[in-house]
């Protein structure tokens, strides 16, 4: 019978260099624009220009493949191309967290040393409430929606974390990510193997950067290929495996406005930033409709804020035709449950109503503020028991 249950006295160091010792063909990825230390680099442009064609599947499948049995990550030159909107939601982040440290509640960042970095816990959400006008310019990306459907499929919610490293900020040591990435060794055990496996494709991880990342400023470390351990995520704590982090990862230069997607099952860790400026980066955590988010988000509160957004450019007749989508992808809670069937029963096909599709339908009718807020608080009322 074959075993599902593993420990750390399991673990098989030949069997991971094997499967990191592996490269990168660029036939495989007949999209790409260039690959680098096995690091696939695609132009954020290209992607753009596939979206809604006949090729975009194909595209899809590429990405899903690079990340599931490829080197396990990928970047985007230009994933952000509006380098206004970029500045803006930073001048934002600064000004959150000159506020924040004024709070006695402010607890700064527990993955480094006080003073190392600066960490901004529920990016998302605060900036659509300082500033829901540059949440929507930042969030209106085809892009990030695009490539975390090709890894999540449709109805994924959107979480961030912003995370500035100081000059001198010391690397990470390299680890996995959420869930399971942030679990002890014994907890991790006692999950059947397929479901740390299930693990990685419950989560997309991207980084998009704020500033430019030179290697000198540390930009995150990777190891290739080393997603497809099955038993990773008990053994990014041995010594073995960190020493062969130490020796093979690699690290790629960065522009503001380039994003770098991963599986959160390869290991990585950020690095020590030895410039002479801050490293700014919008760590982004996207999770699976059947996932459950890393934060708790006030998704009506951001509705409410954006609709007004989006209304005016609808009244002006400048709302492009996927903004609702690209932007609510990040804002609303887009998956119908759970909820209470008893109140929230479907009124067409077997699916009630998401809040992103009441907002599409209220922008198409033009409902003014005040209606579309009333109409969003008695679909949040149907949902509780």
């Amino acid at each position: 019978m074959q075993r599902h249950f593993y420990n750390t006295d399991d673990l098989d160091f030949v069997e991971f260099v094997a499967l990191c010792s592996n490269s990168v063909n660029q036939q495989d990825y007949t999209f790409s624009s260039d690959i680098q230390k096995n690091v696939v680099i695609y132009d954020g442009e290209k992607i753009r220009s596939v979206i809604g064609t006949p090729q975009a599947t194909k595209l899809k499948t590429e990405l899903h493949h690079c990340l599931k049995d490829g080197p396990g990550l990928f970047a985007v030159r230009q994933a952000f191309p509006d380098l206004k909107a970029v500045d803006r939601a930073t001048e934002v982040f600064l000004d959150i967290i000159t506020q924040e440290k004024k709070s006695a509640e402010h607890h700064g960042d527990h993955f480094a040393k006080p003073g190392e970095n600066e960490r901004i816990w529920n990016a998302l959400q605060k900036l659509c409430e300082r500033d829901a006008e540059a949440f929507a310019a930042y969030y209106d990306n085809p892009v990030l929606c695009f490539v975390s459907e090709a890894w999540l499929g449709p109805f994924f919610q959107m979480t961030a974390q912003v995370n500035i490293v100081k000059p001198g900020g010391k690397a990470q040591q390299p680890h996995r990510d959420y869930h399971l990435g942030f679990q002890e060794n014994e907890v991790v055990s006692e999950f059947p193997v397929t479901a740390q496996i299930l693990s990685q494709f419950l989560t997309l991880q991207g980084a998009v950067a704020h500033t430019e990342m030179k290697i000198e400023s540390g930009p995150t470390m990777f190891l290739p290929f080393s997603q497809q351990y099955p038993l990773g995520y008990m053994a990014w704590r041995d010594t073995k495996f960190i020493k062969y982090f130490e020796k093979n990862s690699v690290q790629i230069s960065m522009k503001k406005g380039d994003a770098v997607f991963l599986s959160p099952a390869l290991f990585h860790a950020g690095g020590t930033n030895t410039e002479k400026t801050d490293r700014i980066a919008n760590l982004l955590q996207i999770s699976s409709a059947f996932g459950k988010a890393m934060e708790s988000v006030d998704r009506v509160k951001m509705t409410k804020l954006i609709y007004p957004v989006l209304f005016e450019k609808k009244k002006r007749n400048q709302l492009g035709e996927n903004e609702v989508r690209t932007i609510g992808a990040s804002v609303t809670d887009s998956y119908s449950f759970p909820t209470n069937l008893d109140t929230d029963s479907p009124t067409e096909g077997s699916v009630p109503e998401t809040a992103q599709s009441l907002m599409e339908r209220a922008l198409n009718k033009k409902w003014p503020v005040e209606k579309f807020c009333l109409k969003l608080d008695e679909a949040v009322k149907r949902r509780i028991p």
